[in-house]
């Protein structure tokens, strides 16, 4: 694992050289960029799923990409489509009778994805799947997480918190993301494959949540609890949303606290719910490390320069073997809440506000 970890960040290193190579121009990254592949002008699209799933789209890739592709003095444009599929597909349109000779997309659902893909290459646009792939897309490359490796540190994190909490014996249930997004079904093979082994643990419910809403989150664990008289001992939520959806029914229930939730993405709402005692544990993505990966494939393809991938992942539908950055996740505790502000993902100033100053003096967050 260490030796494929120092791999990962060898290649990304390698990758940011490209991004580095490439910039130079203004801040609109559009008047003095050299011309692409096919005699293009380099020009590359994002589309970005949401601001309902995670606030990591608006508040951390965005700016991220943003600040790599100025970086490298290229011209880009980087849309929402706001949960809607047709606007995904309309945003696609745009992009690429715009001019754009790079896509790169974060997908709705596979089907709307491979729609987008299959009309991009048909016009010889080059094509990246950012976080979610695409199943049966065949994009170009595929740049995320080891989203297995997020679900087990989410598994292994359950089942420390209730060993903190005593609880020999468990009643567990699963709050899964959308059963339209695969990594979804990543996150879930790695959780899974941690507590399925653990015959102290007795799973009561298991269910997803369409588009990784909270509101229908929040609905589905009231669900979950009143059939199970209240006999819940740990929630495996696959991301903070979903976990703080889960904490407002606890707390309804005078529960909160009681019950171990987990979490993902490392969000100012999700740290604040760690150090409140609320939330057990979240999984840190460096999303800057994802953003700038990503950035530097797609620099070179808008340039017309083929990069390279340490790893590969099999398409689960097509079978093919996609060209793919996959970076290491992090769990966040109590304990080293600090590192993400450390890292620079998110500001003491905006986690340690109010009654949450003590709180983070606490933990240690400097």
């Amino acid at each position: 694992m260490r030796r494929r970890f120092l791999n990962v960040i060898a290649a990304v290193a390698a990758l940011t050289l490209i991004l580095a190579a490439c910039g130079g121009g203004d801040d609109d990254g559009g008047d003095g960029a050299a011309a692409g592949a096919g005699g293009k002008t380099p020009k590359i699209g994002v589309i970005l799923p949401d601001t309902k799933s995670s606030a990591r789209w608006e508040n951390n890739d965005k700016p991220l990409l943003e600040q790599a592709f100025k970086a490298a003095g290229v011209e880009y444009d980087i849309q929402n489509a706001q949960g809607d599929k047709t606007q995904f597909q309309t945003i696609a349109d745009q992009m690429i009778t715009g001019g754009a000779n790079v896509l790169m997309i974060v997908n709705l659902d596979s089907g709307t994805g491979k729609a987008v893909l299959d009309k991009a290459k048909a016009q010889g646009v080059a094509t990246i799947d950012y976080d979610r792939l695409t199943l049966n897309g065949g994009a170009q490359y595929y740049v995320s997480f080891d989203n297995v490796a997020v679900g087990t540190l989410q598994g292994e994190g359950l089942a420390k918190c209730l060993e903190a909490k005593g609880k020999s014996n468990a009643n567990i249930v699963y709050l899964n993301g959308s059963p339209t997004d695969n990594n979804a079904t990543l996150f879930k093979q790695g959780y899974d494959g941690v507590l399925s082994k653990m015959s102290q643990y007795k799973k009561v419910d298991d269910q997803s949540v369409p588009d990784w809403d909270n509101q229908q989150a929040g609905t589905i664990f009231e669900q979950m609890y009143t059939k199970a008289d209240g006999k819940i001992d740990g929630v495996l939520a696959a991301n903070d949303g979903l976990g703080n959806a889960v904490i407002a029914i606890l707390k309804k229930n005078n529960a909160n606290g009681d019950v171990p939730v987990t979490g993902q993405d490392a969000t100012v709402q999700g740290l604040q719910n760690i150090l409140n005692g609320d939330q057990c544990m979240t999984v840190y993505k460096a999303i800057k490390k994802e953003a700038d990966a990503a950035a530097a494939l797609a620099v070179g393809l808008a340039k017309g320069e083929q990069g390279s991938a340490p790893d590969t992942v099999k398409d689960p539908e097509s079978g093919a073997d996609v060209p793919s950055v996959l970076l290491e996740p992090q769990a966040i505790t109590i304990d080293n809440v600090n590192d993400v502000v450390a890292d620079g993902y998110v500001t003491k100033e905006e986690l340690c506000t109010g009654e949450f100053a003590a709180k983070c003096t606490e933990a240690g967050v400097e």
